[in-house]
């Protein structure tokens, strides 16, 4: 019966009004026409990358306005339907409330993703840990997962370099990946994977407790954060190996940059010439120094976690268990599914939704 959709509405219309002010939307208001008026400012394209950086900040703005009122508007459509007391509408009615319950659980993840890099694309690593050849097969698994993940979010990432297994899978792999609210999204996933399954590389077929590690950095802007001097870095080059490495490129092109007073390391071997992979690396290392330095001057502070844990027993944020049974379970969260398939297949937002909620708690 309609009347049975009445206390939804009411729900809902209680759900607006906490939207409204978690959204800031008159806050958003305003600062979209801040921005836009910095945009008409004489000669502000001048400067590409600050006028690239104020549209994207009022794209931002604009789709959370444009969400919650879309959001605003179907209600206030349900709304009318009801009163109209027509029993042949129920289906429409019905269709409605999910549609609109989708665009409410959609808004409120974005109320969670408010702090200072959430809006940053990102810098993903994978490396395998404790477990030999099965830890390396276990790290591209991840990166198969994470890839059906970005894929389903219709965000883009790129592959910056690769370090083949020594029999099967992975050594480390580093990505960047872009991507509205990457950062935001994907901050979860930081931390120590643990894998409990029967080994396909041993004759045996015995259970193998295996782990890799995902380290997770907000993309920051090479003009604001840290300026290293030439002197700071020592710069290698070497030929690309790998697939489409080695076997195409000829020359030198893969860079190594190490940061030498911290120890940083990190490599790009994607582009096709040196200065493009030193720019890559160069936005890595400087991600990477950001975090350093934070966890220097504040060892307590948890917005970005430490990226020194050892990849082993004790340390894990996520345990996946193929065999005896099969689970996914956060270990921070509690969260967990007996779905391994659809988890391994890129379907990890309930863990991602799961650990936003905690923090926000």
């Amino acid at each position: 019966m309609i009347e049975d959709y009445v206390s939804r509405i009411e729900e809902f219309k209680n759900k607006e009004t906490l939207l409204e002010g978690y959204l800031q939307i008159n806050k958003l208001l305003n600062d979209k026409a801040l921005l836009e008026r910095q945009l008409q400012e004489k000669d502000i394209w001048n400067d590409h990358d600050k006028a690239s950086n104020i549209s994207k900040e009022i794209k931002i703005i604009e789709n959370k306005l444009k969400e919650f009122y879309e959001f605003k508007e179907n209600l206030s459509y349900i709304k009318d339907l009801i009163t109209l007391n027509d029993q042949s509408l129920e289906e429409e009615i019905k269709s409605f409330l999910n549609e609109i319950t989708i665009k409410y659980n959609k808004l409120e993840l974005k109320t969670l993703l408010n702090s200072p890099y959430d809006q940053n694309n990102v810098i993903f690593t994978i490396n395998a840990g404790v477990g030999g050849t099965d830890a390396q097969d276990w790290a591209e698994m991840l990166l198969r997962m994470y890839k059906r993940w970005i894929e389903n979010k219709n965000f883009s990432y790129e592959i910056i370099d690769i370090s083949e297994g020594d029999e099967a899978g992975i050594k480390s792999a580093t990505l960047t990946i872009e991507g509205e609210y990457a950062y935001g999204m994907m901050k979860s996933e930081h931390g120590i994977h643990r894998l409990v399954r029967l080994s396909p590389f041993n004759a045996n077929n015995k259970r193998q407790t295996s782990f890799a590690s995902v380290d997770v950095l907000p993309q920051l802007d090479l003009s604001k954060e840290i300026n290293i001097r030439p002197e700071d870095i020592r710069v290698d080059t070497y030929r690309s190996s790998g697939a489409g490495g080695q076997h195409i490129n000829k020359t030198d092109s893969a860079v190594r940059i190490t940061h030498l007073s911290s120890g940083i390391v990190v490599q790009c071997q994607s582009g096709r010439s040196q200065t493009q992979n030193k720019e890559k690396a160069m936005q890595v290392l400087i991600s990477k120094l950001k975090t350093y330095n934070q966890q220097i001057e504040d060892k307590e502070k948890k917005n970005i976690a430490d990226t020194n844990k050892e990849i082993s027993w004790g340390n894990q944020i996520r345990s996946y268990v193929f065999h005896p049974y099969t689970m996914v379970k956060d270990l921070r969260t509690d969260h967990e599914t007996g779905n391994v398939q659809a988890v391994m297949d890129g379907e990890i937002d309930c863990f991602i939704e799961a650990y936003l909620h905690l923090r926000k708690d």
